[in-house]
């Protein structure tokens, strides 16, 4: 599925591309975008698609690089839904704007989401209610075809398969804006107790210029307790309002949106639930999806007292304002202890010192004390991260209740053990019980020293860059680990004829209060099996299992095995910074990423090379246009040559660049939405930014729309766009495929749409097409 902007049909686009790239500022202009090619597929926000659109009868000249068949703007667009048990409410509110300078009429089409059964459908056009013709989806497919054929642009061939309704709107009068509300109901299905709602947000990308506002509010209430409640399409935020309610809200501004938003929920009694889906395709090894959650508000005595140890560098490096945000961070993490904690605070310089004497209650008393303790640190002297490291571990003792650490530091180990290796040692030896988070302040960190710890205990690392704020990233963190309620975690699965393979991710972290874990994997074999998740509860094990099913076959869920595989190639690159890089580490990044449309500035170099060695004909290498502009190739060379470098100089692995490479691997590591398999936070600082001076409009602003779109994601494949012509990434790997010319909008054409129906999303991409379709490269042209 894809989730980058399409800002403009791909015919008009690609004929528009051509010119620009024969104009006269050709090299000049082309240099300092080329050089964003990676960063804009990545930083262009993920977005979700629109509702309706206006199919305007008889347009007016279709502006360069646009749909001719829908020239109007779309103001704003904005989504509420009401989800009450299986029944939801969706209500959209968007305003469409007539830029032109004549009369339009035309066809307002609203593409059903697929497989919903919509009983009530009502639409308040500029307060005029308004009936609308409900098309199933034969005749809407023959609507569809109608319009590609009289627009000679294949865009709406993605909604063949789906039902619509349709109604239309005269006037639209010059500058005038129509405004329109729709309101519809529909009864979701549960499988094993999972609800899927999709809003198939797709067609705001017709609208002529970017959507002003774009926001998507779902809001889940009912009878049972609500346990995960997942978006696997967008960096959604998702807010818990005790067990039964949940808001999950995404906004963005000035976005051409292009991606259903769909959200996944579970209700259920248990104490922890267990949700699992997969996503197959026939003769191929499937992937899963495995959520687990307590949900919101967990039963009493279910959370386990923990014993916490915070850990603060107060070197002089500290000195101003990180101290100071450093203290209050502290002091929200005291105020939100549980009552039945244990905790002890370690501040270290040139020394570590203990400042209550060993694990105490967190009673009123002691936590004054504290307090007061924490108040008076001041920055003076070295940094003894060994020292304070042993310190901290040697706390913990027979207690059952799970030991945490949380570690801030600004700097580089300078007193006693210095090296890096030691120091992990030393972490290892204390055995698998702490949990070590480390904030890293600002860039003067060994970065691997502290991801290596974080690995070690089942933890994470962040790094606070100098222009954020430490209190507000520790405390945001600290809220999300205060309630423990599984730790030590393990999953297997009962079926011995289903072999589970790189379950990402490897070691699972604990699990908390209102927090979920998120897994993935592969699988052979097929059939039901119970999967079990085992863990330790204070010093208990425990254990819960549920009935899930491994498909023979499964179409759908295809952001599935696109998470899998970021997350996949997040970890290879991880390997690659830490321990140097090998053939079979290389080709299996660049294998994932060609296969998946993992665009980073790693990965797009590693293809490069890849391909260069392998002798690949240019029409079907990935990055052609990359190839041959040394400016955008350098970056990317620069970018991959600076993880290679960290795993053989330890001086490499501390500062910006060094900061920055952990940040991105780790959030490709960590990806539980297409909205960050597509923009991992900090890969944008990889790559120079554009010259002084150069501003986003104009040609620059073109060129830059041009080759953030150069990667496409549809219906399970990656497709790259070289020139005019948008190619199957499975083309360059399969063996033996036959090739078959077929003409642009001819009736040999429409029949393979027809004959193969889910071939309509991959032809929707353009006019231009080279597709393997069963065992043929079907080769579209006008």
């Amino acid at each position: 599925m894809d989730i980058r902007r399409k800002e403009e049909s791909s015919r008009p686009q690609r004929r528009d591309a051509a010119q620009r790239r024969d104009a006269a500022p050709r090299t000049q202009a082309r240099q300092a975008i080329l050089m964003l090619v990676i960063f804009w597929a990545l930083v262009l926000p993920a977005l979700c698609r629109a509702d309706g659109f206006i199919v305007v009868h008889d347009p007016p000249h279709p502006l360069p690089g646009h749909f001719s068949f829908a020239p109007l703007e779309v103001s704003f667009h904005r989504v509420s839904v009401a989800i009450t048990d299986l029944v939801a409410v969706t209500t959209v509110d968007e305003e469409f704007y007539n830029p032109n300078d004549r009369r339009l009429e035309g066809t307002y089409i609203f593409p059903l989401p697929e497989g919903a059964h919509i009983d009530r459908f009502s639409m308040d056009i500029n307060g005029r209610m308004m009936e609308a013709e409900l098309l199933p989806a034969d005749k809407a497919r023959a609507l569809y075809e109608e319009i590609v054929r009289k627009a000679l642009d294949p865009a709406l061939l993605e909604y063949v398969g789906r039902g619509a309704f349709k109604l239309r709107i005269f006037p639209i009068e010059p500058g005038s804006r129509k405004r329109v509300r729709i309101s519809y109901t529909q009864l979701l299905r549960s499988d094993a107790g999972l609800v899927e709602y999709v809003y198939p947000l797709n067609t705001e990308k017709f609208s002529a210029s970017p959507v002003r506002d774009v926001s998507v509010k779902v809001t889940l209430d009912g009878r049972e307790q609500l346990k995960s409640v997942y978006c696997p399409t967008h960096p959604a935020e998702i807010r818990r309002e005790g067990e039964r309610r949940a808001v999950v809200g995404w906004e963005a501004r000035d976005v051409w949106p292009d991606s259903d938003f769909k959200v996944i929920y579970s209700r259920t009694p248990n104490p922890v639930g267990i949700d699992f889906l997969a996503s197959r395709s026939p003769g191929s090894d499937g992937y899963f999806m495995l959520l687990a959650s307590p949900g919101i508000t967990a039963a009493k005595g279910s959370v386990a007292p923990k014993d916490i140890c915070f850990v603060l560098d107060t070197s002089g490096s500290m000195a101003g304002a990180k101290l100071a945000q450093a203290k209050k961070a502290l002091g929200f993490c005291l105020a939100n202890l549980n009552a039945n904690d244990a905790f002890e605070i370690i501040r270290f310089s040139t020394e570590a010192e203990a400042q209550l004497g060993g694990l105490v209650p967190a009673t009123k008393a002691n936590l004054e004390r504290a307090r007061e303790l924490v108040d008076g640190f001041t920055p003076i002297g070295g940094t003894a991260i060994g020292e304070a490291l042993g310190k901290a571990l040697a706390l913990r003792g027979r207690s059952a209740s799970p030991f945490m650490v949380i570690f801030l530091t600004d700097g580089l180990p300078t007193v006693g053990e210095t090296q890096e290796d030691p120091l992990v040692d030393q972490v290892k030896k204390a055995g698998s019980a702490a949990r070590i988070f480390s904030f890293g302040i600002g860039t003067d960190v060994n970065t691997h020293l502290l991801d290596r710890i974080a690995d070690e205990t089942r933890a994470v690392s962040q790094y606070v860059l100098p222009a954020e704020d430490i209190e507000v990233k520790v405390s945001s963190f600290y809220t999300k680990i205060r309630e423990p309620v599984l730790s030590d975690i393990s999953l297997s699965f009962t079926n011995p004829g289903v072999r589970i393979t790189q379950v990402l991710p490897k070691r699972l972290p604990d699990l908390f209060n209102g927090d979920m874990l998120v897994v993935f994997g592969r699988y052979a074999g097929r059939g039901p099996s119970a999967a079990r998740i085992t863990g330790t509860f204070n010093g208990r094990p425990h254990e819960f299992t549920a009935e899930v099913g491994f498909p023979e076959s499964e179409p759908d869920n295809t952001f599935i095995p696109r998470l899998w595989a970021t997350r996949r190639v997040g970890v290879l690159l991880d390997e690659i910074r830490m321990h140097g890089e090998s053939r079979e580490l290389r080709d299996e990044v660049v294998s994932l990423a060609r296969a998946f449309g993992i665009v980073t500035p790693y990965t797009a170099y590693l293809i490069l090379e890849d391909e260069a060695g392998r002798g690949v004909p240019s029409p079907l290498r990935t990055f052609q246009e990359l190839e041959d502009d040394r400016g955008a190739r350098d970056a990317a060379k620069s970018a991959m040559e600076s993880v290679r470098r960290e795993a053989k100089s330890e001086a490499s692995r501390s500062g910006r660049i060094a900061v920055d490479n952990s940040m991105a691997v780790q959030d490709l590591r960590s990806s539980t939405n297409l909205g960050q398999a597509a923009r991992p936070e900090g890969l944008e600082k990889l790559l120079p930014a554009s010259p002084a001076g150069s501003g986003t409009g104009g040609y620059r602003a073109a060129q830059a729309r041009n080759y953030a779109q150069q990667v496409r994601v549809v219906n399970g494949r990656a497709f790259y766009q070289n020139g005019q012509i948008w190619t199957d990434s499975t083309a360059q790997s399969k063996r033996g495929l036959g090739n078959r010319q077929v003409r642009f909008g001819s009736e040999e054409y429409f029949e393979i749409v027809k004959k193969h129906p889910h071939a309509a999303q991959w032809l929707a991409l353009g006019d231009s097409v080279d597709v393997v379709v069963d065992d043929t490269l079907i080769q579209v042209r006008r």
